[in-house]
């Protein structure tokens, strides 16, 4: 009990102490005299204090009452001994960075937060009204005044120029704010730019609160290399000794059929890979057309297996089937199968991976939420020659060999990879940049009802 007081004010420092903590230090006398001569009051307020840590502590690591499955979250959380950390406080200085919780993910964006919570006060962003045509270098308008406010809060301009021309500083300030939003940085402002930017400050707060949400239910700490995904960001990271290495475009599933938040580890990636075709593409897209032209699965270059025994499309009465069909549809290896030339395996029981693709004008998309659920790469053949590179009998030469060769090959990767696909539409990246993105699948706004209320 003699740190009492300072096991007090160690928690009205934090930012999200439990109510219940609360009323106990100010509903108690903290006279280190009256503890001593009151034995049983000491008592009910160490149980008390101790009861009102634990509650505290279980906002503060695992956020909302709420499972993270039922928000679409299927990354397990490792769980944490809380009588060890309560003991840890104890005997720790009072330094607040040893009580701060989770990953580094969460303490970059809680510092943003802090930020955005003074511009909140200070009067928010300008609002950026609407112009005839997209204001670029050399135009000039009243509007880039708004800008210049606007670049200098959110910290793409260090510095603003006078008067109403849009000069290089505005546009590369702009440039900035686009790449940080996910938009093609054309330097211009145009129409995606400026509703970007009229987000509220309030809103963006909101936005950030969410996933720092979800960065509590994300691993205290990764693998020095793993590879994630960020499904709003279109983007796969690759992370080596704990940072990034390079990173790649890539098309994730779209609204009906969205892709999984989940880790795993990848094992294993096959070259020239045949496509199995899920029965739930066969009954919804393929069946239809079979019962009227059976010759598609020829020209298509797809074939029909019966057990392991391929059989002639012919010879199935395709109109007595409605919810599936007892055979294996697949398509053939090569450079227009589906698959691309290359597919990356971290088996799960959601059926999602990660392979190549024939259709490249997709990754030209800012938008790019088109598959069935897996992740299409835009750049497989770097992926294969960074998991393969510590492999001297893996050559990328052999690499190219396998993806052309048309016969399905499957290599082992040894180690294996983390793999987290994640859902962030909210986050400090590597280089101290705030970034959003838009909430393609409603996630944001169905953890929203759990954080804030309806």
């Amino acid at each position: 009990m003699h740190r009492l007081k300072d096991f007090s004010s160690l928690f009205h420092d934090t930012t999200l102490l439990s109510a219940a903590l609360l009323s106990v230090i100010d509903s108690t006398e903290l006279n280190g005299e009256y503890l001593k001569q009151n034995s049983t009051q000491k008592l009910l307020l160490e149980v008390s204090m101790t009861a009102a840590f634990f509650k505290y502590a279980t906002k503060e690591y695992y956020g909302s009452d709420a499972q993270p499955r039922d928000l679409e979250w299927y990354i397990p959380r490792k769980k944490k001994n809380y009588s060890l950390l309560l003991n840890a406080l104890l005997v720790s200085d009072t330094s607040y960075a040893v009580y701060e919780p989770v990953n580094d993910y969460y303490r970059a964006i809680k510092t943003a937060l802090l930020k955005y919570r003074q511009i909140e006060l200070s009067g928010g962003f300008p609002n950026i009204d609407s112009t005839d045509k997209p204001l670029k270098l050399g135009d000039s308008s009243l509007v880039v005044q708004s800008l210049k406010k606007y670049l200098l809060l959110s910290e793409d301009i260090a510095i603003a120029t006078k008067g109403n021309t849009f000069d290089s500083v505005v546009l590369n300030g702009l440039v900035s704010l686009q790449k940080r939003m996910g938009i093609p940085p054309s330097g211009m402002l145009d129409k995606a730019t400026r509703i970007s930017m009229n987000v509220s400050v309030q809103e963006r707060i909101k936005q950030m609160i969410i996933n720092m949400e979800r960065m509590r239910w994300a691993p205290d700490s990764l693998a020095s290399d793993y590879l994630l995904v960020n499904i709003p960001e279109f983007k796969l990271h690759v992370m080596d000794n704990g940072k990034p290495l390079w990173s790649m475009s890539v098309v994730v599933g779209k609204e009906a059929n969205a892709t999984t938040i989940f880790s795993d580890e990848l094992t294993t990636v096959v070259f020239s890979p045949y496509w199995n075709i899920p029965q739930s593409i066969i009954v919804k897209e393929i069946l239809p057309i079979l019962k009227k032209n059976p010759g598609y699965l020829t020209r298509k270059n797809m074939e029909v297996l019966a057990g392991n025994k391929k059989i002639s499309p012919y010879s199935v009465n395709w109109k007595k089937h409605s919810r599936g069909v007892p055979f294996t549809i697949r398509e053939k290896p090569g450079k227009n199968n589906s698959l691309g030339l290359v597919k990356f395996l971290f088996p799960n029981h959601f059926n999602i991976y990660m392979h190549d693709t024939p259709a490249k004008y997709l990754f030209e998309q800012t938008n790019r939420a088109f598959s069935h659920g897996c992740i299409r790469l835009s750049e497989p053949e770097k992926l294969a020659n960074y998991l393969f590179r510590n492999d001297t009998s893996i050559t990328p030469e052999k690499i190219k060999e396998w993806m052309n060769a048309g016969e399905e090959k499957y290599v082992r990767v040894k180690p294996s990879v983390p793999v987290f696909i994640g859902y962030f539409t909210a986050w400090v990246s590597h280089d101290g940049k705030l970034n959003f993105r838009n909430d393609i699948y409603g996630h944001d706004q169905k953890l929203a009802t759990e954080v804030f209320g309806k």
